[in-house]
């Protein structure tokens, strides 16, 4: 697996996180502070802006995999942190805890289908990271929850927005009022993830995955992205006009010619995203 090469030069070291390409199209995000199940900690913020940045200006990303480091996918926010300043007003949290939503969010800025290869645990503001990317994998066991009302705090980092876009209302009611945690076959019945994989070969499975999207047509993988986010359209006219537009985008492309040119000889098409 090889390290993206312009990451030192543009970004500078990344602390608690990897960015690696381990194949053509394909960007790999590790959180990287398996000591403690790689929690949120404000270096990792910064570094996750930092590549967040990059891959946003890289047009030969295609898609994008988010995972762990060690037995956890992400913990969520520090709890010592959160519990740092008993005596702030309520400006100075929210002016602490809105650009710390915001970076964590920003993976949406990237116009590529983005995966969250969940490893194991993802809690709290981890679930909410994954739910935030496109498609959600789960290995076997991974426990997934959003226990906010158990720790006295209120959802974050737009959950009450992500998980009922996810899950449906009635599924997040009780997922975020009770706090209960859900894995395997229930989290695939909720639709909170879309596949739970065995262990062995999970990341392997979720980065062929990505190498098969990253190998569709570059410009119909973005606009299509773009389509279903924030819940998709907001009418089945809005989605006409959407499509309407994006459709004769696609059909003036040199990859429409390709791809049509592929099926007739029967052989993978070659997209160069033009």
């Amino acid at each position: 697996m090889r390290t993206l090469p312009s990451m030192t030069a543009d970004t500078g070291e990344l602390t608690h996180l990897r960015l690696e390409r381990p194949s053509d199209g394909v960007v790999l995000l590790t959180l990287d502070n398996p000591d403690q199940r790689n929690a949120m900690s404000d270096e990792m913020t910064a570094s996750w802006v930092r590549a967040v940045d990059q891959l946003a200006g890289d047009r030969s990303v295609r898609a994008v995999v988010v995972t762990g480091e060690g037995s956890a996918f992400t913990s969520g926010g520090q709890l010592d942190w959160l519990a740092s300043e008993p005596d702030a007003s309520v400006d100075a949290l929210r002016d602490r805890m809105l650009p710390f939503y915001r970076a964590w969010l920003s993976i949406r800025r990237l116009e590529v289908p983005t995966i969250a290869a969940v490893n194991g645990p993802a809690i709290g503001a981890g679930l909410c990271l994954a739910l935030a990317c496109d498609m959600r994998f789960a290995v076997e066991g991974a426990k997934m929850g959003v226990p906010f009302t158990q720790l006295g705090l209120h959802p974050g980092m737009a959950g009450t927005f992500l998980l009922p876009e996810v899950v449906g209302h009635a599924a997040a009611r009780d997922l975020f009022l009770t706090g209960r945690i859900v894995q395997g076959d229930e989290a695939l019945r909720l639709g909170l993830v879309s596949r739970v994989l065995p262990r062995e070969g999970f990341l392997d499975e979720a980065l062929a995955v990505a190498a098969d999207i990253a190998a569709r047509a570059p410009i119909a993988s973005r606009l299509t992205t773009l389509a279903l986010r924030d819940g998709g359209h907001a009418s089945i006219e809005r989605a006409l006009q959407w499509e309407a537009m994006a459709q004769p985008i696609t059909l003036a492309t040199e990859d429409l010619q390709e791809g049509i040119r592929a099926a007739k000889e029967k052989r993978a098409p070659r997209f160069e995203g033009r």
